[in-house]
């Protein structure tokens, strides 16, 4: 535990925040896990880690505990990732997207229309398939536990509506930083600009972006609705975020713990998405109370769009095997 706490308190001093986490295992105990997460307290995914930590809490009889630190506060996720992969974070809930460039196989998941439904994409992620996605990230020192929902992502914008992907010719929209991302913007005639999540309601405001994309629930929590009127419900994405620990944390833990920590990121599942689904209805109504114009939108003509962006997306055997497993799980019964 000595080198782990050590390992902890050098990488920790790489946040720009460095000293809520530097030493921290030492003064507080060898018992007490960290978690980080960029959205605010009472955003779903932050609760669903939280419950995870009571049940943790609940079945060590509080020998191992969980401090969240979330809103950001120690840096975005691509900075806390690569802290996270060294040990100097235990716990981290991410989206897909920082994920991309270091493993192949997360790309699937994240590719535009490729889930039916929220029902399909749970069914797929609860399964053999999630599970081969989740194992994958261990040879890049992350743990993948489970996935968590993150909604419909569609378009929103400061100029007007887009109903075709024509609307889109020339928009600077904001993408989280991957190549995914970037081209699937590109691919719909619109600019790319990647950038963290809290820099997107000032560069809305400012004009340096027209545009991003993300969930009801982003939407409205990160108060972009107020200078973006326009939310045009393409649903592109409904591609899962996941939860992951440090391999070197995990490699210091004991059989029985790693068990308990699998299984307690399992049964916190449900209960995010509960929370989760309360939380799109909660922000579609405030959306829409506000005067946000939002129109539906036909997906056929963006999912055509994006016909060459899957290709090259895909470029190994596995990944080709799991888009036609996943494919051919449409439609199943629940």
């Amino acid at each position: 535990m000595n080198s782990l706490i050590s390992r902890r308190a050098v990488l920790a001093g790489m946040v720009a925040s460095g000293a809520v986490l530097s030493g921290c295992a030492r003064r507080l105990g060898p018992g007490l896990l960290t978690s980080v997460d960029t959205h605010p307290v009472g955003y779903p995914t932050v609760e669903g880690v939280r419950h995870f930590g009571d049940l943790l809490r609940e079945r060590t009889g509080g020998r191992l505990d969980l401090r969240i630190y979330a809103g950001g506060q120690l840096g975005n996720e691509r900075d806390t990732l690569e802290i996270t992969t060294f040990g100097g974070i235990d716990f981290n809930r991410v989206n897909l997207a920082p994920l991309n460039s270091i493993e192949p196989l997360t790309i699937v998941a994240g590719l535009p229309f490729i889930f039916e439904s929220t029902a399909h994409m749970r069914r797929v992620v609860d399964g053999p398939i999630g599970e081969e996605i989740l194992a994958s990230l261990e040879r890049h020192g992350l743990i993948g536990l489970c996935f968590y929902d993150s909604g419909a992502r569609s378009f929103y914008n400061t100029r007007g509506p887009i109903r075709t992907p024509g609307d889109m010719k020339g928009l600077k929209l904001r993408v989280p930083g991957s190549d995914l991302y970037i081209d699937m913007v590109r691919s719909l005639g619109a600019d790319a600009v990647p950038m963290p999540l809290d820099e997107v309601y000032q560069s809305l405001a400012q004009g340096v972006i027209d545009g991003a994309e993300n969930n009801w629930p982003s939407f409205e929590n990160g108060r972009h609705f107020e200078v973006a009127r326009y939310y045009s419900l393409t649903r592109h994405l409904l591609a899962p975020e996941v939860f992951v620990m440090s391999k070197a944390t995990w490699d210091d833990m004991s059989a029985d713990d790693q068990a308990t920590i699998r299984q307690a990121a399992r049964d916190s599942v449900p209960y995010m998405r509960q929370l989760w689904d309360e939380q799109v209805e909660k922000s579609r109504a405030i959306i829409l109370s506000s005067g946000v114009e939002v129109n539906e939108v036909d997906p056929a003509p963006f999912a055509e769009a994006m016909t060459g962006m899957w290709e090259a997306s895909l470029t190994t055997d596995r990944q080709r095997a799991l888009v036609e497993r996943i494919l051919s799980a449409r439609g199943a019964s629940r």
